[in-house]
């Protein structure tokens, strides 16, 4: 009786812990074993390696696990048959059968979705060595079963899923709630372009390289911005952009004489399809704060700079000198009241 006992154990033990193992390496996320893996972890690596051929890690639990459900079954019927007779063999049978389903399958397997991450790693390295010593075995699995398995692996993740985990992030109280609303700000970045974010021709300040610091003195100081275009003849002829600031320097030292386009840098152009996020990059690597946006015929559309993009992700970012806070919308109504004139 002790023999039966002893080996119905074994049995349960054995495809609880496959059970436990296959569950773990199924339910721990892809991007979590490569966040492990760059700690080097000789655990981590192993399961990373294991999730990049899953399917042979797989079939070495499988062969495994039914090697203690069959060769078990097959041992404890004999065992059984003799020790509990013909009366209780098909009682027990029955028994046993419960027994393997809750503490082989049910148990083991919910506390493997439970805890997948730490069971795997667990499990990991002992997988890898069953694996190469099934290795005959295996390669028969994956040689037969390769027809119905092969074909390009989806990818691990994508814009949706990662917006959706922000949002339960927020709701378990993981991530802060502004934490959260710029996580999904950010794929903002790549629906929006220029035409979206800049600031439209009709409300851009801007000044003739001709004229004087003298001439051009109210409208400086007017002015909201502390960038300002140069142009020729109309805005349609952009040739540089101007620092309020240095305007100023220059009015206060006594330089009124001197023309704005001797305080001109160099602007850059861009076009009303760029996106916003290319227009971040760009920002970072030329250090430059503004660029002015080109419509399809070549003519100013409007100018976008550095804060544009980066509300994008913050929100409106008002200083104390705005007075107005959306100068889209200001434009929205200018040539709304224009076209109310003209009717």
């Amino acid at each position: 009786m002790s023999e039966l006992i002893i080996i119905v154990l074994i049995v349960i033990s054995g495809s609880a812990l496959c059970a436990v193992a296959e569950t773990a390496l199924f339910s721990v996320s892809e991007i979590k074993v490569q966040q492990l893996a760059e700690s080097q972890n000789k655990s981590a690596l192993a399961l990373l390696k294991i999730q990049s051929q899953m399917n042979r890690a797989i079939a070495t639990v499988v062969i495994l696990n039914n090697s203690f459900n069959i060769v078990g079954s097959i041992v404890i019927g004999r065992i059984a048959a003799a020790v509990l007779g013909n009366v209780w063999f098909g009682l027990f049978s029955g028994f046993l059968t419960f027994l393997i389903i809750i503490f082989g399958e049910i148990i083991p397997k919910t506390i493997g979705d439970r805890y997948p991450e730490k069971i795997a790693l667990m499990v990991a390295r002992p997988v890898r060595v069953l694996t190469f010593l099934f290795a005959p075995l295996v390669w028969a699995i994956e040689i037969t079963t390769a027809p119905l398995t092969r074909g390009d692996k989806g990818p691990t993740t994508d814009e949706a899923e990662i917006q959706f985990l922000a949002k339960i992030g927020k709701r378990e109280g993981i991530i802060e709630d502004d934490e959260a609303a710029m996580i999904q700000r950010i794929f903002r970045l790549n629906d929006l372009t220029a035409v979206d974010l800049m600031t439209p021709r009709t409300t851009v300040t801007y000044l003739q390289g001709d004229r004087t610091l003298a001439e051009a003195q109210e409208e400086i100081i007017a002015s909201q911005h502390t960038r300002i275009i140069v142009i020729e003849e109309s805005i349609d002829r952009v040739v540089g952009v101007v620092l309020k600031s240095e305007l100023l320097t220059g009015i206060i030292t006594g330089k009124q004489s001197e023309k704005v386009a001797m305080f001109m840098r160099k602007v850059r152009f861009v076009p009303e399809t760029v996106r916003a996020d290319m227009l971040l990059q760009e920002f970072q690597e030329t250090r430059e704060h503004m660029v002015v946006v080109l419509d399809e015929y070549g003519g100013v559309s409007g100018v976008v700079t550095l804060e544009d993009v980066l509300e994008v992700l913050t929100g409106e970012i008002v200083d104390e000198t705005d007075q107005n806070i959306d100068l889209q919308e200001t434009a929205r109504q200018q040539g709304k009241q224009i076209l109310e004139n003209v009717g």
